[in-house]
Parts: C-alpha cells; sequence; structure tokens
C-alpha cells in the first residue's frame, strides 16, 4: 500500500499485495462483485481499513456504475450501496473508497472536506473530476493513483472524440488518461497535485488489470480519510 498526505487528510492507496485471495484474485482482492469467495475480499477489506487506521464499519463506498454522481456523507455508511462513482464527507474519521482495476482513484481535500472519485474515460469525460472539485472548497489538493497508462490503453473513436478538447492527451489510439486527469484538476483550480505514476496494465506484480487480464482480475482501491 502507498499512503500520501493531503491538507487534514490521509489517503491509501492500495495494491494487490497482503491479502488472503488466490488465484487471479491474488492477494488483497477489495471486489466483491467477482467470482473471489467473498470471505477473503471481507478479510481483505478489513485489512485496508485497519492499515487506514479504520474500522470496516467507518469505510464508505458505493456501486460504482462509471458515472458522475456524488454521494454525500453525514454519517457511516447504513449498508445500502448507492449507485454512485464519487464521494464526500466532512466527518472526520469516515473513510470514503473507490476500487479500480485500470480506473483511476482520485483523492481531493481541502482540509475541511475529503472527495475520493472513481475516474474511468466515462466519467472523467462526463465531468466527475468538476464535480468533485466544486464540492469542496477552494484550495483543494489532490492525490491521483495508479491507473492504466498510455503505453497500454489503446482506445476506439468513441473515446478519442470524448477527448478531442485536451490538448495531449491522445497519440493515434493510445489515451493517456492521467494527462487528462490533471488538465482537468487543473482548469478547475487545483493547483497541488500529486501522483502515484504507476500503470496497472504494465505492473502485473503490483496491480490488478482488467484489461490485462481480459475481466479476470481483482480490485485495488482508493480511500481517504479526514483527519487521519
Amino acid at each position: 500500500m502507498t499512503e500520501l498526505a493531503l491538507p487534514g487528510a490521509h489517503v491509501t492507496f492500495s495494491n494487490r499485495l497482503g491479502g488472503v485471495s488466490v488465484g487471479p484474485y491474488a492477494s488483497l482482492n477489495l471486489g466483491v462483485l467477482t467470482d473471489d469467495d467473498r470471505a477473503n475480499v471481507t478479510e481483505n477489506r478489513s485489512r485496508l481499513a485497519a492499515a487506514a487506521g479504520l474500522r470496516p464499519d467507518r469505510v464508505a463506498m458505493g456501486r460504482q456504475v462509471h458515472g458522475v454522481d456524488l454521494q454525500e456523507w453525514d454519517a457511516p455508511p447504513d449498508g445500502v450501496l448507492r449507485e454512485v462513482d464519487g464521494h464526500v464527507t466532512a466527518v472526520p474519521g469516515l473513510g470514503l473508497l473507490v476500487l479500480a482495476a485500470d480506473c483511476y482513484p482520485v483523492a481531493l481535500s481541502d482540509g475541511g472536506s475529503v472527495a475520493m472519485l472513481h475516474c474511468g474515460w466515462r466519467g472523467v469525460a462526463g465531468g466527475i473530476i468538476e464535480r468533485g472539485v466544486a464540492a469542496l472548497g477552494p484550495g483543494a489538493a489532490a492525490a491521483v493513483g495508479p491507473g492504466i497508462g498510455p503505453c497500454c490503453y489503446e482506445v476506439g473513436p468513441e473515446v478519442l472524440d470524448a477527448f478531442a478538447g485536451l490538448d495531449g492527451v491522445v497519440r493515434g489510439r493510445m489515451l493517456d488518461l492521467r494527462a487528462a486527469i490533471s488538465l482537468k484538476l487543473e482548469r478547475a483550480g487545483v493547483a497541488s497535485v500529486e501522483h502515484l505514476e504507476h500503470c496497472t496494465s504494465c505492473r502485473e506484480d503490483l496491480y490488478f488489470s482488467h484489461r490485462r487480464d481480459a475481466g479476470v482480475t481483482g480490485r485495488q482501491g482508493g480511500l481517504v480519510t479526514l483527519g487521519a
């Protein structure tokens, strides 16, 4: 796991190491919507929470649908998974978690509130970055986790068209989604951005990758906590 600091907040980006799952899900798979054993995923999520200094019941997440909707949390999760790809809270000690296996986890903090965003191409093109920044106050800083790099992310015309307005993020049929995220953060007024610049597709030793593994793979996560 990689630990990063944002103003008044703590960020954890997990990798595939340190869990109990086996086979294509070895070993810290956080994705319950896989063919992994649910008990293994529960244990892995507990290990991630413990690494961030949280109890599992203090970690909020949603059912990700590659959209742009955000859930604002003013209390710990109630067990209902809402279809959202971003989370915002001003509650200290409440973790916000997104899962990914090539998409990018993006954490934000302005010192008084935090957000965690699941950033695939649809969400980034659709404005989830802008919505996440707008949900916080001025002076927000960001941390961008691992995701598929331009070395491995060949896309079709629909995706290329969605990013036609962002200079330098497309080369031929290859999309640099990290660069697109960076540009959108900058345009939204985020001046401080820290990157964990690992390609999930290249680094089979460290990360799950939906594209590399043809969909039979686990999920890593991005977790942000205010005041941790």
